[in-house]
């Protein structure tokens, strides 16, 4: 008896020293995307969920400015990351955040792509009772156009002038906070509005009509066709979009909002293996159904939006799987 009760405890030891080494060597790569209520942040958490049934475990850094978690992936310093299209110009350019650093050019360069979607729009929010009912209202007023390091700024505050001719910090005060902050300034009538990019029938945007009425300012239709206007439209990652009001309670501005539009790409390192990107791409793709069950705005990602703004070339392993998939990959994005 005592010597079955051996063999036993031999084979369990046998079984672990088996198991331990594989558990040991289980890596896992590091992601950073924006902050918890971004579409950003959705996509990049559904893509990391999805890689993670193909083994592929990514810690999520959530909470960061993009300008450096880009940066920092072409560095080498991180895995995956939340990519935008209209950085990307900049890194190569050497230009604007970029520009006092080192080598930014040549960076730029190890930056990979495995898919693309449409992220949402820059939403103009004004609580009702700031006296702006119209863009031209801002003027004197202090508007919210996003976090100090990151893009956002600078495009709501061209935004604003193409629209008015209003330049920020002369004509109206141009406040740099967090995502969090801005949201919590518009709350507490700290700022007069708000310029938040975030997808259509965001929960976050929503929140100001469950306890009052607020407005979205809609891009007057005697601009649109303005050259400055679709010099915006046209830059990498953005584009025109429009949405119904109503799809917000307690909305002011009645009928369809026309607005900035803004897409992203989940991105990684020219340097990581593969396979391994293989298989997180392949996972993502052959589970969407949950994606799409993530956030209403994930049910617009297909494999026909797979590309969608990408503007640097796809990881070999992302190629990899759409050429097996039958997804046509366009020329300026392959390998």
């Amino acid at each position: 008896m005592k010597l079955f009760h051996n063999s036993i405890f031999a084979a369990a030891l046998t079984a672990l020293a088996v198991t331990l080494p594989s558990t040991a060597a289980a890596e896992i790569y590091k992601g950073e995307t924006a902050g918890v209520g971004d579409p950003v942040h959705a996509m990049f958490v559904a893509f990391s969920n999805q890689a993670a049934k193909a083994d592929v475990e990514i810690q999520v850094n959530a909470g960061q400015t993009l300008t450096k978690s880009m940066l920092k992936g072409a560095k080498g310093e991180i895995d995956f990351f939340s990519s935008v299209p209209s950085l990307v110009n900049l890194m190569a350019g050497q230009k604007r955040m970029y520009e006092n650093v080192e080598g930014a050019a040549e960076l730029s360069g190890n930056l990979r792509a495995i898919l693309g979607f449409k992220a949402g729009a820059y939403h103009p929010v004004t609580l009702s009772g700031s006296g702006i009912e119209s863009w031209e209202d801002i003027k004197g007023k202090t508007v919210f156009t996003g976090p100090p390091a990151g893009s956002a700024s600078a495009t709501s505050e061209a935004l604003i002038k193409i629209i008015t001719g209003y330049e920020a910090g002369k004509d109206y005060k141009a406040v740099r906070l967090s995502w969090g902050e801005g949201y919590t300034a518009l709350a507490d009538g700290k700022i007069d509005m708000m310029v938040r990019p975030a997808e259509v029938g965001s929960a976050n945007i929503e929140r100001y009509g469950l306890s009052g009425e607020f407005r979205i300012l809609s891009i007057p239709e005697a601009v649109l066709d303005s050259e400055p206007m679709q010099a915006l439209f046209g830059r990498p990652g953005r584009g025109m979009l429009k949405f119904d009001g109503g799809v917000y309670k307690g909305q002011l501005t009645s009928g369809e909002i026309t607005a900035l539009g803004f897409t992203q790409f989940v991105g990684t390192r020219a340097g990581m293996d593969e396979e391994v990107v293989y298989k997180a791409t392949k996972a993502f793709w052959e589970n969407l159904e949950e994606v799409h069950a993530t956030a209403f705005f994930l049910k617009a990602v297909t494999p026909e939006t797979a590309f969608t703004s990408v503007n640097v070339p796809l990881h070999p392993g992302a190629a990899r799987y759409y050429m097996e998939a039958g997804i046509e990959i366009p020329d300026a994005i392959k390998p």
